[in-house]
């Protein structure tokens, strides 16, 4: 590595990366104390660097526990440098397929501090409207949405899921932690014109070898195309396929 000469660097902006690096590194929230103990900084200090990072997105402070994460701007920039650990070119050659075999709008969506996102969308038809594109957040009742409540650790979806059961009806909120049992067990959700009338979805999980959530691939279309059970030709082409696209990130089925 090239030496930097002193005095060509800016010692503040080596001290806040130095915090970022730090929580990351920690692989789990942390309290202001927590970080403090770590860094050594004095509080007052630390109290700027934190909030900046929080107001640029680059930390995420937890609303109810105070504790901080890394934020979604940061995730922004991994997935912009490694393309998401090469996640979404992996998948490309699947969502092609699955694009053909369904005759269906294909997304795949990621995780971010607000829920889930549309990183990418394959529509041969640009005249049918999905009431989604890329960038949008999906909800909570959403095929895609039960994915991320089934499968993301809940600790990263505590708030979101908050957010999202304030605006639904309590007996919808059962109905979906029943759901998210039978989710995992089938490893496929389904939802009923959770948008826009008379468009469905159906959708898979994307897991690693650690059985962690990559992300979702969801086929949306006219109802009356889109599975809403596991019972259908397509249900078990995209299980199958399910296990396939997550095979090639190491993740071994418990099921075979």
């Amino acid at each position: 590595m090239e030496a930097i000469k002193k005095g060509t660097t800016i010692q503040s902006l080596q001290i806040g990366m130095g915090i970022i690096d730090i929580i990351a590194k920690q692989g789990r929230p942390l309290r202001f104390s927590d970080i403090q103990d770590l860094t050594q900084i004095t509080k007052s200090n630390l109290y700027k660097y934190l909030n900046t990072f929080t107001q640029l997105g680059l930390l995420y402070r937890h609303m109810e526990t105070g504790e901080y994460v890394l934020g979604s701007k940061l995730i922004e920039y991994g997935m912009a440098a490694v393309d998401q650990e090469n996640v979404i070119d992996r998948i490309s050659p699947f969502l092609h397929e699955i694009n053909e075999k369904s005759s269906s709008t294909v997304l795949f969506s990621s995780w971010t501090d607000n829920g889930p996102m549309i990183v990418r969308d394959l529509n041969n038809n640009r005249g049918f409207n999905i009431g989604a594109q890329i960038g949008t957040l999906l909800p909570i009742r959403s095929a895609t949405g039960k994915v991320f409540m089934a499968f993301m650790d809940e600790h990263m979806i505590r708030e979101w899921k908050v957010k999202e059961f304030m605006q639904i009806p309590p007996e919808k909120v059962s109905q979906l932690e029943d759901e998210c049992g039978l989710i995992r067990e089938k490893e496929i959700a389904f939802a009923r014109e959770p948008l826009v009338s008379s468009v469905s979805s159906v959708s898979i999980p994307v897991l690693n070898y650690q059985k962690k959530l990559l992300g979702a691939v969801t086929v949306v279309g006219f109802s009356e195309f889109i599975p809403q059970n596991e019972n259908n030709e397509l249900s078990h082409y995209l299980i199958g396929i399910s296990k396939e696209i997550s095979a090639s990130f190491g993740y071994m089925s418990d099921v075979e």
